[in-house]
């Protein structure tokens, strides 16, 4: 990590920031911001989709714990069909950034895009797999992500959100046909907008 960050910035002044949940058809985009200690002990941390999600569980409450900040931001499918989902992803990591209990002296971004804070960053591709900080952050982005899911699958019953999260599965766009899109489906998000404008188009009793 020495290597892509100024060697004056110790690494508990340095959050990684990543997203869980851009690809999906449905629920909101989340990020999040982790600073881990110098003297971390993470056995098993990894990128969060090389892992199972037992596996996944298991590490975030480590991570939890052995972190000297972490926090979540989120941007919904409102946000996300007004704005676009690269444009949600950047707020959502802006907002997790924004939450943390300490401010860092310095970012490390999974991706290729960096945010709009006035803060020194570094947008890594790939950097899920490479950066630890940035492996934790996946971690709790996608954990929180799942969790939320589960619960919104209780609020909007039918579309199998606590099975496949939101995700493009057959499934899931088999209920999009048969029920029409739900208050937290993207709505401008190919296999949502083309149910949602057959919708309106149905006539009763034709």
């Amino acid at each position: 990590m020495n290597a892509l960050v100024p060697l004056r910035i110790s690494s508990e002044h340095i959050a990684g920031v990543d997203e869980a949940g851009r690809g999906c058809l449905a629920g909101p985009v989340v990020a999040a911001a982790v600073i881990l200690p110098d003297n971390f002990f993470l056995p098993g941390l990894n990128d969060s989709k090389k892992l199972s999600p037992q596996k996944r569980e298991k590490i975030a409450v480590e991570i939890k714990a052995q972190a000297k900040a972490w926090a979540v931001g989120l941007a919904w499918p409102k946000e996300i069909d007004r704005i676009n989902i690269l444009q949600a992803t950047l707020v959502a990591m802006t907002r997790a950034v924004k939450n943390l209990k300490r401010p860092p002296g310095f970012l490390l971004i999974d991706g290729n895009q960096t945010i709009p804070l006035d803060v020194a960053q570094k947008a890594i591709v790939g950097g899920d797999a490479q950066v630890p900080s940035i492996s934790a952050a996946s971690i709790l982005a996608k954990t929180f992500r799942d969790h939320l899911m589960f619960h919104l699958d209780r609020r909007y019953p039918g579309y199998g959100f606590a099975k496949h999260k939101g995700y493009g599965t057959k499934e899931h766009r088999l209920a999009i046909k048969r029920l029409g899109p739900s208050p937290i489906h993207r709505k401008t998000f190919k296999g949502v907008l083309r149910h949602r404008e057959e919708k309106r188009l149905c006539l009763p009793n034709i």
